[in-house]
């Protein structure tokens, strides 16, 4: 009888309201556009999009609760590169397996992270910023979001790409590290383009580069670290929609279309390039990629260089 109705069951989805869970805090990053494109979902499905913000552990929290809800169409995941990629790296015992519990849907948006000194330094160059860390090892701090976020790691990667050493201080959330840079309490940063943009306006950041491979291009007056003085360094985050695994194939490439329509629709576009967020979009099979890909490369950075979450 089970296998008799599940078509039908299938066919009729979504017939209730849908959760999204995003593994951010509100207003973030992530939040915009999961939010914006929650409401878009709404008209298209036909059924409210409830978001559920679960912030806590790094976006690990929400993880965990997508990857063991039912996988029947009504929990999805917004998420990011940290607990999808870089967490079971940095965790001995995480309580999923972000690519044996969860299915890809769609590589959403994403940014990569801007270089970012305090003035006092002095330098306005990603040669003169590695000439002076150099000339002074270990005297310069840099912030973090916190242990094992992707400013965290970033800033690891470029310390062991340009041989510099910078003290790692933490901080609980992008907004505070960026105004810990700004005050001074620490010198350098990688952070989110739209927490540091406030304070370039005000003077008391300058931002040097950005962090992948190319130029970004909603913000091209500014060269790559790779450009800069670091050949080959890349770093990226992403953001992109799940769902538990083994839920129906139907359902995941019904959202996948309607995700990809949603992103190029001109008012999305448009508040998307507002906060420096860049719009990627495809196909399943190629998110599933860029999780892999990610998990491998960062996985061996982690290593290498020993990034610890305690």
């Amino acid at each position: 009888m089970v296998s008799a109705t599940a078509p039908a069951q299938v066919d009729a989805w979504p017939t209730r309201p849908i959760r999204l869970i995003v593994s951010a805090a509100t207003a973030s990053s992530l939040d915009i556009p999961a939010r914006a494109v929650a409401e878009k979902l709404r008209a298209r499905l036909g059924q409210p999009v409830v978001v559920d913000n679960r912030p806590q552990a790094g976006g690990i929290v929400a993880v965990d609760a997508a990857a063991k809800a039912l996988p029947d169409g009504y929990t999805l995941l917004w998420s990011f590169n940290g607990p999808l990629a870089n967490a079971p790296h940095l965790y001995p015992r995480l309580p999923y397996d972000p690519q044996k519990d969860l299915a890809p849907v769609i590589m959403t948006t994403g940014q990569p992270f801007v270089l970012a000194v305090s003035p006092v330094l002095g330098v306005s160059s990603v040669k003169e910023f590695i000439a002076l860390a150099r000339a002074w090892p270990g005297r310069h701090n840099y912030a973090s979001l916190g242990n094992g976020s992707g400013t965290h790691l970033t800033m690891e990667m470029f310390k062991t790409e340009a041989g510099v050493s910078l003290v790692h201080v933490p901080y609980g959330s992008g907004p505070a590290s960026a105004a810990a840079l700004a005050s001074g309490e620490v010198q350098a940063s990688f952070q989110v383009p739209a927490l540091a943009l406030p304070h370039v306006k005000s003077g008391k950041v300058r931002l040097l580069a950005v962090s992948s491979a190319r130029r970004f291009p909603l913000m091209p007056e500014l060269p790559s670290v790779a450009e800069a003085g670091v050949p080959g360094f890349d770093s990226d985050s992403w953001n992109g929609i799940l769902v538990p695994a083994g839920t129906p194939r139907r359902i995941v490439l019904r959202l996948n279309r309607e995700v990809n329509e949603i992103l190029r629709l001109d008012d999305i576009k448009a508040l998307l390039t507002n906060n420096l967020i860049r719009i990627d979009g495809g196909t399943p099979d190629q998110f599933g990629e860029v999780i892999r890909a990610h998990s491998a490369r960062w996985g061996a950075l982690i290593r290498q260089t020993g990034a610890r979450v305690d």
